[in-house]
């Protein structure tokens, strides 16, 4: 037989405690009551063979108790069958049911008494009915042997009733001590849990009904009185002018299960107090009360300071966008007449007043692009910016913007391409944005490539979007700047570079996009060129598939014939669908 020696957390945790275990008492006293009966029967010379295993059969199951008191559940019951086992047996063999050990019987009732889980007194009272059955079928049967006569019957009848009397004691006292200990631990544990809710820094309230508060535990937030809970109710808390939300907010956490709310308390209009509340049990609600004034103000101060970095931010564009519009009309008279001077149109100038008529026209067509950048840029801001759509072959847009910086791809000594489909492209966008996403990405490009280097430009269709691709052989952009780039005033690479342009664009590409539902990315690493990608959700109808040789490319550059003023060389043709303009 294997027995379970795992103790149970609980097991005689009263008795323990005190320094006394009534039930190893009630063994030991078990053993001894059976010894005296045995030393009793040895001198009358009155006991046979049936008295002696009966008392065998009595002191078997108290021995082993003894030695797995503190087993587990499954060990338990095979005790409780132990004494069902050995209390039968010792009644069958002095008599059956009416005879002087009949009590032991109930054995199994007085050892699952001073277990310490009540659900085996069940099991002990099952045994011990199985145990008087069978004794009273052997008793009737006759099988049982004659019942002991005399002082020895008297002194195991006794023996019998006093062991098994005061295992039923020592049951009640262990159960008593159980109860008693349990209780002395629930009290400890709701001691301690109030303690713990009256150091919140929060009230705790309980409510029934309508608002009739029953307890409050912890710290009242400023405004709000324990005393007035307790004898006006929680609606009488709140200002009169919350009175009534608060009112509806207990109703819906007595209909819906929880209410939230925020109220001005009645002794502290100018405060601000939250309340959560919680339903519990029908009519039974539990609410949290917490002064949240300065969340408040802080939610204030954060929304005032929000306001206003939007307006300062508004003001900023409004400003940039109004000073834009009134620099570009001096502008545009200096370049108008630095024009005229360099076409001599009122005569001859000197060698050195003509390059000083060309670099004003160039300074100023280069501060009448930033400005124009600027311009858009605030617009943007502004949210004032709005798109002429139209429809057009995005091929015209994208060559016009490559002829109007071939001087400065030639000025740096890079080859400017372009690869372009041979069928049209027709889209529905603002033409002068998608000229301006091309001429700023081309111009950027030519800025940090190197001389000898190359520029590609790549525009193609597919699934409605038109995607327009500039990559470059130069420098390359660092991790840490490409985190930057794409925002307004962000520049990167030397000083060089940054002097020669505003960081506007980047983030004006990016802004075109997003108004045309678009998005741009960038792919760059250091020393292996930058390739930026723009995707337009634009595209009206699919390619066709339509073969152009070199002539017919030809042709449709010819179609941008207006232009051919600000065109040096030709364009080269490279193929099919591939335009160059090589540096002179």
């Amino acid at each position: 037989m294997e027995f379970e020696t795992s103790p149970d957390p609980i097991k005689r945790q009263a008795a323990h405690a005190a320094g006394f275990d009534p039930a190893h008492a009630w063994r030991l006293g078990w053993l001894a009551a059976i010894a005296l009966a045995a030393a009793a029967a040895f001198f009358t010379n009155a006991g046979g063979w049936p008295i002696w295993t009966a008392l065998g059969a009595g002191a078997f199951p108290a021995l082993v108790a003894l030695m797995f008191a503190r087993g587990g559940e499954r060990t338990q019951s095979l005790l409780l069958v132990l004494w069902a086992v050995g209390g039968a047996l010792a009644a069958v063999l002095t008599g059956g049911v009416s005879g002087a050990m009949a009590a032991w019987c109930l054995a199994p009732v007085a050892a699952a008494s001073i277990m310490d889980q009540p659900k085996r007194l069940a099991e002990g009272a099952a045994l011990a009915l199985i145990g008087g059955c069978v004794a009273a079928l052997t008793q009737l049967s006759g099988l049982a042997p004659p019942e002991p006569t005399g002082p020895l019957a008297f002194v195991l009848g006794f023996l019998a009733l006093v062991t098994t009397g005061l295992g039923l004691a020592a049951g009640l006292l262990i159960g008593r001590r159980r109860q008693g200990a349990r209780d002395d631990r629930h009290t400890s544990e709701i001691i301690g849990l109030e303690t713990l809710l009256d150091g919140l820094p929060l009230l705790a309230v309980a409510i029934r009904g309508q608002g009739q508060v029953t307890t409050v535990r912890g710290a009242a937030p400023l405004g709000v009185t324990t005393a007035e809970l307790l004898d006006r109710g929680l609606t009488a808390a709140a200002a009169p002018g919350d009175r009534q939300r608060l009112s509806a907010a207990i109703a819906v956490a007595h209909r819906e299960g929880a209410a939230s709310l925020t109220f001005s308390p009645a002794l502290g209009v100018e405060r601000v107090v939250g309340l959560d509340l919680v339903r519990v049990a029908p009519n039974q609600l539990v609410g949290v009360l917490r002064d949240i004034t300065g969340d408040r103000n802080r939610e204030i101060a954060l929304d005032q300071a929000r306001a206003d970095a939007e307006a300062l931010a508004a003001g900023r564009a409004r400003f940039l966008a109004n000073m834009s519009h009134e620099l570009r009309t001096p502008l545009n008279a200096i370049m108008g007449f630095s024009d005229i001077m360099r076409g001599r149109m009122f005569g001859p100038l000197s060698d050195r007043y003509g390059e000083y008529a060309e670099l004003i026209h160039e300074s100023g067509r280069h501060l009448l692009d930033l400005i124009n950048d600027v311009l858009d840029m605030s617009k943007i801001e502004a949210e004032r910016f709005e798109l002429q759509r139209g429809v057009f072959d995005a091929r015209e847009a994208v060559q016009a913007a490559m002829r109007l910086l071939r001087v400065q791809a030639d000025g740096a000594n890079v080859q400017l391409r372009g690869v372009l489909p041979p069928g049209e492209l027709e889209v529905d966008a603002d033409r002068r944005a998608l000229k301006q996403i091309v001429l700023n990405l081309v111009s950027n490009a030519l800025k940090f490539t190197p001389r000898g280097g190359q520029v590609t430009v790549t525009a193609h269709g597919y699934d409605g979007v038109l995607e327009i691709i500039v990559a470059d052989t130069g420098v390359g952009i660092s991790p840490e700047d490409l985190e930057r780039l794409g925002r307004p005033y962000e520049q990167a690479g030397g000083v060089e570079q940054r002097a020669r342009g505003t960081g506007l664009g980047l983030s004006l590409v990016r802004a075109f996009a997003k108004l045309h539902g678009g998005e741009m990315t960038i792919e760059s690493r250091l020393g292996a060129g930058t390739s930026v990608s723009v995707r337009l959700p634009v595209l009206l109808a699919p390619l066709r598939s339509v073969t152009i040789g070199p002539e017919p490319a030809a042709d449709i550059l010819a179609a941008e014939e207006d232009d051919k003023e600000d065109v040096a060389p030709s364009p080269t043709s490279l193929g099919d669908n591939v335009i160059a303009f090589a540096p002179r």
